[in-house]
């Protein structure tokens, strides 16, 4: 095989991404497919030391100029570290997060615009996009509850709620402009059935001799 695929999870605090996510990496090897799984900020020895200030509760004080530069730095180094080997390779990467957070949370819910960080991602990312980002939607409180179950908010987690539906917006309005690519999925149902509708939306994808 000359590449793998790439798939990213997206979808606001809350929204099971991550469950899905790892669900799928479990589903596709016992398919017998090798997956890399990542998340972002984070999966280099770098970009956990990033992900550490980027969700540390305590600062308060980051702006959300530094918010983008740092998201976007962790990102330069997993495109280049983890994610570009394993697709020249062959395998499927997971990702929990990419690129379209960044405009989601700084672009939409941080009003820094969606160009200004399309702009600093495409150096960061090497203009690397995934091949399908699955856009696990939740209904705001419903993800709330459910994050907030979780022990210890982080900073961005922290926020209210008029935040957070400013990001589900974003990433509505991103579906909208490229609804080729991110597949919108309803996360309000029990895990399985989400699932099995990643599945079947992958099915071209996953069937392809390349992939």
């Amino acid at each position: 095989m000359s590449h793998g695929l790439f798939i990213s999870f997206e979808g606001i605090e809350g929204s099971g991404k991550s469950t899905q996510l790892n669900l799928l990496r479990d589903w596709l090897t016992e398919q017998g497919r090798e997956v890399v799984s990542v998340r972002e900020p984070g999966s280099t020895p770098i970009g956990n030391r990033i992900r550490g200030l980027l969700l540390d509760p305590s600062a308060t004080e980051m702006c959300e100029h530094t918010e983008m530069l740092l998201f976007a730095a962790a990102r330069a180094q997993l495109v280049r570290q983890v994610i570009r080997p394993a697709l020249a390779r062959g395998a499927m990467v997971l990702c929990d997060r990419y690129l379209h957070s960044s405009i989601a949370y700084q672009g939409w819910a941080r009003s820094l615009g969606r160009e200004r960080v399309i702009r600093v991602n495409a150096e960061a990312t090497d203009g690397l996009l995934p091949d399908q980002v699955l856009l696990i939607d939740v209904p705001v409180p419903v993800a709330m509850e459910r994050a907030r179950k979780r022990a210890g908010l982080d900073r961005i987690e922290q926020e209210d709620l008029t935040f957070h539906e400013a990001v589900r917006r974003g990433y509505l309005a991103e579906h909208a402009w490229d609804p080729s690519r991110i597949q919108l999925i309803d996360g309000d149902r029990d895990q399985n059935s989400v699932l099995l509708e990643i599945i079947e939306r992958l099915d071209n994808a996953l069937s392809s001799p390349e992939a």
